[in-house]
């Protein structure tokens, strides 16, 4: 029996909605925290963290583990700031050995679009498969799209 584990950042709780229904599944889960956590203010939030997406900025990580070598296959979870994967994600693609695994990302957006992202996806793992979702919390429906994990 394959392995699966979820890792994945939440500002909003999209990525949380994500969690409970690969949970649900039998999906080992792993949520990561910033050190230094966002602005509370959304203006701001959007002004901080898409600048520092922007620059693919990766942020430091309070208790991650980056050990994945008992799982088959990782599902990586991240709201998409700028466009781009949000700062935590990119700690974890910097410090997780991904090489071997089966690899899906699951991004969650305003939009449900995502292109700079998909290409810093691509740059990295290019055979990653990537699903956007549109704000799985306020739509839970999409989370249904999930289900061929």
């Amino acid at each position: 029996m394959m392995k699966k584990l979820l890792i994945y950042y939440s500002l909003s709780g999209n990525g949380d909605a994500v969690a409970a229904y690969l949970a649900d599944r039998g999906f080992d889960v792993r949520k990561v925290e910033p050190m230094n956590q966002p602005p509370k203010k959304f203006f701001a939030q959007i002004l901080r963290c898409g600048f520092n997406a922007g620059r693919k900025h990766c942020e430091p990580l309070r208790d991650f583990d980056p050990d994945v070598s008992a799982y088959d296959e990782i599902v990586i979870g991240s709201p998409v700031w700028n466009g781009r994967l949000s700062c935590p994600v990119n700690t974890v693609l910097r410090d997780a050995d991904l090489s071997g695994k089966r690899v899906t990302f699951v991004l969650y957006s305003g939009s449900g679009g995502a292109s700079k992202a998909e290409k810093q996806i691509r740059g990295r793992i290019p055979n990653a498969a990537i699903l956007h979702l549109r704000e799985p919390k306020k739509n839970p429906e999409t989370l249904d799209r999930l289900s061929s994990l």
